[in-house]
């Protein structure tokens, strides 16, 4: 199956991609963890939990992406079932504060798929896009009843 390339001119589930209000905290050793799993797992995507409150990402939870797959991701079950224990014992939850995982060949959105199998429309969505290697772009969204909005993403030091 191929990753749907959208935009927002021509996908009217994309048609709020100006950031809210909502913004979601992030530490720059945390988000260097997340694009150097998704180097070390490309060209499959990568994916993982984020655990935290109040949009303040405080664990970010690496896990296996059970598809093996570089068009699509499935968090392996195992992986998912202990980082929300986890999340649970920390008093984060019932849902995790986010959901990451990796574009490797598309753009920084969320493809048709990603839409469709959101299944935490408490959870925010990152996406790291690796088209350009070098330089990868991460953006995040809210995604509710195939509705997509985006919320800004604020990296701060350790």
């Amino acid at each position: 199956m191929k990753r749907a390339s959208s935009s927002p001119s021509t996908d009217p589930s994309l048609a709020d991609l100006s950031p809210g209000s909502e913004v979601l905290v992030l530490r720059r050793d945390d988000l260097e963890a997340i694009i150097a799993q998704a180097r070390a797992e490309y060209p499959n995507e990568a994916c993982g939990l984020l655990g935290g409150r109040g949009g303040r990402v405080e664990r970010v939870y690496p896990t296996r992406n059970a598809l093996n797959s570089p068009v699509r991701y499935r968090v392996a079950e195992e992986d998912l079932l202990a980082a929300l224990l986890d999340m649970e014992a920390r008093g984060w939850g019932p849902d995790p504060l986010g959901i990451y995982h990796s574009h490797p060949h598309g753009p920084e959105t969320p493809s048709a798929t990603d839409v469709a199998e959101s299944f935490y429309p408490d959870s925010i969505y990152l996406i790291v896009s690796h088209v350009a290697r070098e330089r990868p772009v991460i953006r995040a969204f809210r995604i509710v009843e195939g509705q997509v909005r985006e919320i800004m993403v604020q990296i701060v030091p350790v």
